[in-house]
């Protein structure tokens, strides 16, 4: 059965214009709040107030980044979020790509009901755990730590990035194993240097899935940790708010800090993060 390629090239002239004006002004929607966003940072609270709400500035205020980033110490929560969400995307590739070797490349006994189990983790919500994450870190007296909010992320990305992982190792051939042991490759041997490599495309793709998870995450960051030295961003916006409520430009700009780097990974990654949702939803 040949498939069916759809194409506004060869709609009717009638029905062309319509397809391309509706595309533009759902174009235009999307992109409003990100051009209301940044202007919004630049503007004084008299035109944010009325005077200038949706025009560019009149005067473009650079001051309201650099009262971001000293006053607000979005510098500090930039550096903390960056910290946090490499070591969690670093924990959640080793302990996902290695938990999927030995679930699909090891045979042992209870392989499958281990899958099953790392499985349930989809169908539980990160926010319905506070309560039982919160009393294990303060048992273990990790609280205001950076580990307080790693290895929770971790955990809870696990799950996502094993069903990926499992979706991309099941195309690389058993052979490939078979002839390494043959040439005198260990089991870990095979791993590092055969499995690895090949899994390049899906540990990019848990990567960034990763990224997206931790990166603008606020409940966790907000209880775990309640000292100044380890607050994130969406923690530090959150404050931002209530400490300089008269100051809206400062605010703005601490949100184009925050928002800025997710929006930046999405539109030149877009592709790779679509083809591993697809990947993962063909594969299940």
């Amino acid at each position: 059965m040949e498939s069916t390629v759809y194409s506004v090239k060869k709609s009717s002239k009638i029905i062309r214009p319509i397809i391309y004006t509706l595309l533009v002004l759902w174009t235009l929607i999307n992109i409003f709040p990100i051009y209301f966003m940044l202007t919004f940072s630049f503007k004084s609270n008299e035109e944010i107030y009325g005077a200038n709400i949706v025009g560019l500035p009149h005067e473009w205020l650079w001051s309201n980044y650099k009262t971001a980033l000293h006053t607000g110490k979005m510098g500090l929560y930039f550096l903390n979020s960056t910290i946090v969400a490499i070591a969690t995307i670093i924990l959640t590739l080793i302990a996902a790509v290695m938990a999927t070797y030995a679930m699909q490349r090891i045979v042992w006994r209870g392989r499958k009901l281990m899958n099953k189990f790392f499985m349930l983790g989809l169908t539980i919500p990160i926010h319905a755990s506070i309560v039982p994450v919160y009393v294990t870190l303060k048992n273990l007296k990790m609280l205001n730590s950076y580990q307080a909010l790693i290895i929770p992320y971790a955990a809870f990305s696990l799950a996502m990035a094993i069903l990926i992982c499992m979706g991309f190792m099941e195309d690389i051939p058993i052979q490939l194993d078979e002839a390494a042991r043959i040439d005198g490759c260990g089991l870990w041997g095979t791993f590092i240097r055969i499995i690895v490599p090949l899994m390049r495309p899906a540990l990019s793709t848990v990567g960034i899935y990763s990224f997206l998870q931790c990166w603008n995450e606020l409940m966790f960051a907000n209880i775990f940790n309640s000292r100044e030295a380890f607050r994130t961003l969406p923690v530090g916006v959150q404050q931002l708010s209530g400490q300089h409520t008269t100051q809206w430009g400062p605010i703005g700009a601490a949100l184009v800090i925050a928002t800025f780097p997710t929006l930046i990974v999405y539109v030149f990654l877009s592709k790779k993060i679509q083809a591993s949702f697809m990947a993962g939803a063909i594969k299940g």
